[in-house]
């Protein structure tokens, strides 16, 4: 029956959804024109608005892109590549390929989501090549849906923000260690519940009929190289090309970087946005050996990139006139309204998951819902690392729906977001009622 469900609804999406651009484009449009209704007198002010905060967000979106980027350039690692296709030998069968390449997919957004994307892809697509029983769009589906469980990660960005010194609301709600937010046990057990869950709905929603499966096609999957270049052996290299292809200096940097991550965390810091770049960007370096490969490898990778580059400052100005209208205070402020201390954090999980929609960015996000959750919060006397992992929950529920994260891993496999968006839709569904309940119950 879900399988019936899943093959119409994604054949409806795939008619109907635009692409990732032009979403960003329309959703800008229709939160300048909600604003507007607003503010009748105002519509410059809006204008004024967006333009300013069209660029808030630069360093922030370095982060992200860096954070996606190194996990990229690691997970084409040679060593890490030739695993993922050793592993993909073990995908046969009609329903072991889904829950393989979510098991494996969520264990690497588990560590950084930049690394998952590329193994997930990569996983997806040789898995693909070798089982033709498997539907790809489905397969690459499942590689994305672990995107839900990255706020209980390593990369999980509200979670780390609110350990970094001197963040934002750090005259609010202090500085939140990772053991009271992404290494509770309650971020634990949500974790849990989503990894055995998801890979059963996905397999439920395979085609039975072997009619409706479309397997991977190499000739019509328009994909972004991500394989390690060959290692240089040539001897009569120039001194500048010996230079690019002596593993030394590689070596040496990345282990310059790694000493320093380990001399921080041996001195008690925590992890921030800032140290997990430089610790992928140092562990990138060594494994590349070569400064060469490991150029070419972020190469590629910035390929894949080019599209949240491109609408993250469309979502910073939607963001910018979400605060500028009052629109967001009014979502924000209204659903909290009704809340009690036993509701507030499933009210902040909706309202985050509603806001991800127009705005897929979960530092951004944060700097909007933050600075009117948390005061909230602490009136109502609820734990405000519960309400900060309440929002990041529904930062990632919605990612399922928001196609922005989705776009690296499309452009390595060849797909579209209209082939896998039916899929995750109908998946999201599930995922919001089940962390619903649980935080509920541990909130």
């Amino acid at each position: 029956m879900l399988a019936n469900i899943a093959n119409r609804f994604s054949r409806l999406v795939e008619r109907y959804l635009p692409d990732a651009f032009v979403i960003a484009v329309l959703m800008t449009l229709l939160v300048f024109f909600v604003g507007w209704l607003m503010n009748f007198s105002t519509p410059m002010a809006l204008v004024e608005s967006w333009g300013q905060g069209f660029w808030t967000y630069l360093a922030f979106t370095m982060q992200m892109v860096l954070l996606l980027m190194t996990g990229m350039v690691l997970a084409s690692v040679p060593f890490i590549n030739k695993g993922l296709e050793k592993i993909a030998t073990f995908s046969n069968g009609a329903k072991k390929p889904y829950v393989l390449v979510f098991l494996i997919a969520s264990f690497a957004y588990y560590i950084n989501w930049g690394l998952a994307v590329v193994v997930g892809a990569i996983l997806a697509r040789e898995i693909g090549r070798r089982n033709q029983e498997a539907h790809f769009p489905l397969l690459v589906a499942s590689a994305y849906a672990p995107t839900v469980l990255y706020t209980a990660g390593l990369s999980s960005s509200i979670g780390l923000t609110v350990a970094t010194e001197g963040h934002f609301l750090a005259d609010v709600m202090g500085v939140i260690p990772t053991s009271e937010t992404i290494f509770h046990t309650s971020t634990i057990t949500i974790f849990l519940a989503l990894l055995i869950t998801m890979p059963i709905f996905i397999v439920l929603m395979a085609p039975k009929n072997k009619s409706e499966i479309i397997p991977f096609n190499p000739k019509t999957s328009k994909q972004v190289d991500v394989s390690p270049d060959p290692i240089t052996t040539n001897t009569n290299l120039s001194p500048a090309k010996k230079l690019e292809s002596t593993p030394f200096f590689g070596i040496i940097t990345g282990a310059i970087g790694l000493l320093y991550v380990t001399s921080y965390f041996v001195k008690g810091g925590d992890l921030d946005l800032n140290v997990i770049n430089l610790l992928f960007f140092a562990a990138g370096l060594l494994f590349h050996r070569s400064l060469g490969n490991f150029a070419s490898a972020f190469k590629k990778a910035a390929s894949s990139i080019s599209p949240i580059i491109l609408q993250f400052p469309f979502y910073a100005g939607i963001i910018a006139l979400l605060g500028s209208s009052g629109l967001g205070e009014w979502i924000i402020g209204g659903m909290s309204s009704i809340a009690s201390s036993e509701t507030f954090n499933v009210f902040s999980f909706w309202v985050a998951g509603f806001v991800n929609i127009l705005a897929p960015s979960g530092g951004g996000q944060w700097a909007l819902q933050g600075p009117l959750q948390i005061p909230a919060a602490l009136e109502l006397g609820v734990d405000p690392a519960k309400t900060a992992m309440a929002v990041g929950w529904g930062d990632a529920w919605t990612n399922l729906i928001q196609p922005f994260w989705a776009l690296p891993i499309l452009s390595v496999v060849g797909l579209h977001i209209r082939n896998i968006m039916g899929y995750c839709i109908l998946l999201s569904i599930w995922v919001g009622l089940l962390v619903t309940v649980l935080i509920f119950v541990l909130y």
